[in-house]
């Protein structure tokens, strides 16, 4: 019998098993480079090269507290060195109960430039809610950046929505041509979104950014000079600055604008958070066209031109149409076109729970003749002091329309307007760096303005200090401190007060400026401010003597019914030897008289009780107030004229 011949069934066999061999070894060349690369990534960030790039980081300070990154902007800028930073503004990781928490994203004017710190809009906001509604707590969290457009907006956008926002602020638009990945700026892709998102994505990982810093060193290495460097961020990241209107670049502008805002709508409306989206302003009056086109009647030029004798002629209609279409013929576009405004609009009504914050239209109604300029504008778009509380103003009446927070019958403490003007605590300081730092934009390109000789630094102790703050010679903290300090040397309460709010909205978990603006306030018998900073104060810190200043503060303004709990955690936490029990007797007589008087509002010997109470521990003014309303109950009662006469007499001897 032969034997079978298998040879052939094994070579057949064979060819599979080589193929399978060669598709392995071909994967597996193919992972060897990205295996090679992670295992560079995974020693750059083992030996701590490079940057989270993630939009926080844990606070420093803070235990248990989230603050912005700093470098988180880094990712959106391809040369490092025109990276911005933005605030550094403290909140909890785990958000308490009662707090309403927004977070506002947007540009320079949404970050407050030229001002920053307490001249952004968010800081007046923040102010105006505290004292409108001085029993909720109110997070407002700005991640704005100078120099972005809304491809920072939307990842920054993404990111807060892991931190329970109960709403979301939007104001940006302007730098959507020059802004970092902007079409017209000097890191542009040209519009081709996959790109710019594979991009953003890539420089998170540490080997992306050493070639990146590498690649950026060594062309500012081999350049042979520092020019660039030295002009303006306005004119390093403006490098296509003509920008025709209606041309290819213009239509990719408003489309990156409509795509990138459409997303994040669109997200945060999935995630059900209200979003507040204000439209833009720009300077259509005060402000010349930066570059227009040469030897047209249709340029931006001729159009400024016929606006200016319209509005001379007191055509403020036709003066308006013309100064717009002279900011839209405008080659350098530094200011939103109109379309933007008509984008937001869009969108706003296509989603629910966005909301427009009509800020154009409060502009036009505090400019003469309806036309925005110099009024409420520090140059091309960014605001004045005026401008950023009227912006702040907008957002406030949307606040109240979608979250019912303007009824004076549920709030009779709200806050107007008028008195936010008035109260805002805004240095000399701030507003003197604001001018400072206009002055010196002007001074370079595109304005090129010749700063005269009077407009330099000032003399005065605050014009010094905003001149050293300009020139980065201190920081800002450190010149309140300052301030703080030569306006307690002069004696100068009021001031300081301003300076002592002002650390306080900068540093909100802090109770000592609290405590400090509420001393100087008591010294000032502005009883009512005194009682307001002390009360926020002790929240964040229970001490004697912060509920010692309280309750006599408050007894002070006849509020002994409040009084009386502070009172009692300071008899319960004495640190002196001076006894409170008496007082605490005294506190609950008066409130027991109170509580009767409530129920039988004409008994005019009750009414001289608690005058008389009131005038045993000296409180004259509250005695005399019992006194009088006890007289006009009960005209010649002798026991109220003998209080009266009391009164007179140790008003005499003081």
């Amino acid at each position: 019998m032969k034997k079978q011949d298998n040879s052939g069934s094994k070579r057949a066999g064979a060819l599979p098993r080589t193929k399978n061999r060669r598709v392995i070894f071909g994967i597996i060349a193919l992972l060897i480079p990205f295996f090679i690369l992670g295992l560079f990534e995974g020693g750059l960030r083992l030996f701590g090269y490079g940057r989270d790039l993630g939009l926080f980081v844990e606070s420093a300070e803070r235990p248990g507290f989230l603050v912005m990154n700093p470098h988180a902007s880094e990712k959106y800028f391809g040369d490092p060195e025109n990276a911005t930073t933005g605030n550094y503004e403290e909140f909890s990781k785990k958000k308490g109960a009662g707090t309403y928490r927004f977070f506002v994203l947007g540009e320079s004017t949404t970050v407050g430039y030229p001002y920053f710190y307490n001249g952004s809009f968010h800081r007046w906001l923040q102010y105006r809610l505290q004292h409108s509604y001085p029993n909720l707590n109110f997070e407002i969290i700005n991640v704005s950046l100078t120099a972005v457009n809304s491809y920072t907006v939307l990842g920054f956008g993404k990111e807060v929505i892991k931190y329970e926002p109960d709403a979301v602020m939007i104001y940006t638009g302007h730098n959507e041509y020059y802004g970092a990945m902007g079409v017209g700026s000097t890191n542009a892709i040209h519009g081709n979104r996959f790109l710019i998102n594979t991009l953003l994505k890539l420089r998170e990982f540490r080997l992306v950014q050493l070639f990146s810093r590498s690649w950026y060193g060594l062309k500012r290495l081999f350049a042979g000079n520092k020019k660039g460097q030295r002009e303006g961020l306005m004119k390093r990241m403006a490098e296509g600055q003509r920008i025709p209107y209606d041309s290819e670049i213009y239509k990719q502008g408003i489309s990156q604008f409509e795509t990138n805002m459409d997303e994040l709508l669109a997200l945060l409306t999935k995630q059900n958070i209200p979003v507040f989206v204000s439209n833009l302003v720009s300077n259509e009056k005060d402000l010349k066209p930066f570059i227009s086109e040469e030897n047209s009647t249709d340029s931006a030029k001729n159009q400024y031109q016929q606006a200016t004798l319209a509005y001379e002629r007191g055509d403020t209609a036709k003066a308006k149409s013309l100064f717009i279409k002279a900011k839209e013929l405008d080659l350098l576009r530094f200011r939103a076109p109109e379309a933007i405004n008509e984008t937001i609009l869009k969108l706003t009504r296509k989603y629910p729970g966005s909301h427009l914050v009509d800020t154009k239209s409060l502009y036009e109604k505090n400019s003469p003749g309806g036309i925005v300029g110099k009024t409420t504008l520090l140059e091309h778009v960014h605001p004045n002091l005026f401008g950023y509380a009227l912006l702040s103003d907008a957002f406030y009446r949307s606040f109240s329309r979608v979250m019912k927070l303007n009824s004076k019958a549920d709030n009779p403490h709200e806050m107007s307007f008028t008195q936010l003007r008035s109260q805002m605590p805004i240095t000399a300081v701030d507003s003197l760096k604001g001018a400072y730092e206009i002055l010196l934009l002007k001074e370079g390109w595109p304005f090129n303005e010749v700063i005269p000789e009077k407009d330099k630094f000032g003399v005065s102790y605050e014009a010094a200090l905003a001149g050293r703050l300009v020139m980065k010679k201190i920081t800002w903290g450190d010149a309140m401190l300052s301030l703080l300090e030569y306006y307690q040397k002069e004696n100068k309460l009021e001031p300081a007060v301003k300076v002592c709010e002002a650390l306080a909205l900068e540093h909100p978990y802090d109770p000592a400026f609290l405590i400090q603006s509420g001393k100087i306030k008591m010294q000032l018998g502005a009883n009512e401010g005194a009682i307001f900073d002390l009360k926020r104060a002790f929240t964040l810190e229970n001490t004697f003597e912060t509920a010692r200043d309280i309750f006599i503060t408050m007894l002070k303004q006849d509020r002994s019914e409040e009084a009386v709990a502070y009172l009692r955690y300071a008899a319960e936490h004495n640190n002196t030897t001076f006894s409170l029990n008496e007082l605490v007797s005294f506190v609950d007589k008066i409130n027991v008289l109170k509580a009767n008087l409530k129920k039988d509002t004409a008994n005019a010997d009750t009414s001289v009780e608690i005058a008389a109470a009131y005038l045993e521990f000296a409180n004259i003014e509250v005695a005399e107030k019992y006194v009088n309303a006890s007289l006009k109950l009960k005209a010649g009662d002798l026991k109220a004229l003998k209080l009266k006469r009391q009164i007179a007499d140790i008003k005499s001897k003081m």
